[in-house]
């Protein structure tokens, strides 16, 4: 591998992770809808905050999760 800057290297890693995390977010949120038995976004537009909670509850475990996983691999 070339010698690259290790602060260099790094904003890489951070870039990648990111666009990654943002992707597997809304992967997540394309299929949670396509299981559940009511349009996400209709259920948000009448004002459902229960809705609300469970979407930015999936985001926040999916990014969790993937920014463990990607913080793990820098190591």
């Amino acid at each position: 591998m070339t010698d690259l800057d290790p602060l260099l290297l790094n904003i890489i890693y951070v870039a990648t992770g990111g666009v990654m995390v943002l992707f597997f977010m809304w992967m997540g949120c394309k299929l949670f809808s396509h299981i559940v038995n009511f349009s996400i976004p209709d259920k948000l537009a009448e004002g459902n905050i229960a809705v609300g909670i469970m979407i930015a509850g999936m985001f926040v475990g999916i990014g969790t999760a993937l920014g463990l996983v990607i913080g793990m691999g820098l190591n």
